[in-house]
């Protein structure tokens, strides 16, 4: 397993780009599948047991909604170089 550097970003996309990857997360979550995004140049793996949980935040005049999916890194990484759901 390859150590990562933290990192803490959000990506703004075209709503079609957006809901592209919405349509293939919703798909992998359905099939019980395991699930790859690329994210501002950084392909990600997310595996099968993720936690999913959406949250809503309200503050100073903006409310903001988060589809959240969580999971640890221990060991269950997908390597780096598959091409598969790059988006």
């Amino acid at each position: 397993m390859t150590s990562k550097p933290d990192r803490d970003i959000e990506k703004a996309y075209p709503a079609p780009q957006f809901a592209a990857k919405l349509r293939r997360l919703a798909d992998a979550v359905e099939s019980d599948a395991p699930f790859t995004i690329q994210i501002a140049n950084e392909r990600i793996y997310v595996p099968r047991d993720a936690v999913f949980n959406v949250e809503h935040e309200r503050e100073d005049g903006e409310e903001e909604i988060e589809f959240q999916l969580k999971w640890s890194r221990s060991g269950d990484e997908h390597p780096d170089d598959d091409p598969s759901g790059d988006v």
